[in-house]
């Protein structure tokens, strides 16, 4: 076994360095787009964190959803964030999979600016929803008496600008139009669905959405109208994102299959030249944002 795994860690090390320079490549034409995505989430979570000033704790409003699902306590709240984090961390985890295995359909600088895309395209409707109309919110510390349902005028601009972090972003009340976890959630299980391989894994991910936004309602975190405008915004958005940019290059019918016979070095290096070459000469140039 160790004489195995002796053997195979170089070709491991070459797959990924291959996969790095063409990586690299896609980056060094798509980095202002990514930094502009990134950059935004900060600014969403500075626009989540500014509308809890404005934020006014009051009864909770009525909701078909808290009528139909009990209620499953303070205690368990960390049920529906257990399945969000397994389900981002999952993701990410598959973004980056063209390093490491020989079959692959997707450019990981790619789906990232895709994927950005579509989430700035929610979280922009998001912060217009919010500021339009604050509603008192259900979760347990929004509620009257909580120590978190008012904040107080802020005491300096570095106490915005820092989103009074921790506390700001485990403890924030009023951003509930739309659900910001359903957005990643949904917005990740659909590009999985596009650009995904294993028909298992999309029929887990989906019922985990559903789980996931039934756990939210039960939890009281947010009201049912929150999700399921969730699920028809992003839906739609990430439909019109797909038809204003075009397709992503897909890698399956180069990469799905090992060749019969194992390659030379010669061979390996033509073959590595070759797929360096048209991503620098064919694709990158059709799917630049």
């Amino acid at each position: 076994m160790p004489l195995s795994i002796a053997r195979e860690a170089p070709k491991l090390w070459r797959k990924i360095c291959t996969e790095a320079s063409a990586e690299v490549s896609l980056l060094s034409e798509n980095w202002k787009f990514l930094l502009a995505g990134l950059v935004f989430q900060y600014v969403h979570g500075l626009a989540a964190h500014g509308v809890h000033y404005l934020h006014r704790p009051g009864p909770t409003l009525q909701d078909a959803g808290f009528f139909l699902i009990p209620e499953i306590g303070q205690g368990n709240a960390y049920m529906s964030e257990s399945i969000f984090n397994f389900i981002f961390f999952s993701f990410i985890l598959w973004t980056f999979h063209p390093f490491f295995f020989q079959s692959k359909r997707i450019y990981t600088v790619l789906i990232w600016c895709r994927v950005l895309a579509y989430l700035v395209g929610c979280q922009i409707l998001r912060i217009i929803t919010f500021y339009a109309t604050q509603l008192p919110g259900p979760n347990y510390h929004c509620r009257e008496g909580s120590k978190y349902a008012r904040l107080p005028p802020p005491e300096s601009a570095l106490e915005v600008i820092l989103i009074n972090f921790p506390t700001g972003m485990l403890y924030g009340c009023g951003d509930l139009i739309f659900s910001s976890h359903m957005i990643f959630t949904l917005v990740f299980v659909l590009t999985y669905q596009k650009f995904g391989t294993r028909r298992c894994i999309k029929q887990l991910a989906w019922l985990f959405a559903i789980i996931q936004s039934l756990l939210i309602i039960a939890s009281r975190k947010h009201y049912t109208v929150d999700i399921v405008v969730a699920w028809y915004t992003v839906n739609l958005l990430v439909f019109f994102v797909d038809k204003k940019f075009p397709e992503l290059p897909d890698r399956s019918s180069a990469s799905t299959s090992p060749p019969l016979l194992p390659l030379n070095n010669k061979d390996k290096d033509t073959k590595n030249k070759e797929e360096h070459n048209k991503i620098l000469n064919g694709n990158s140039v059709d799917v630049t944002y």
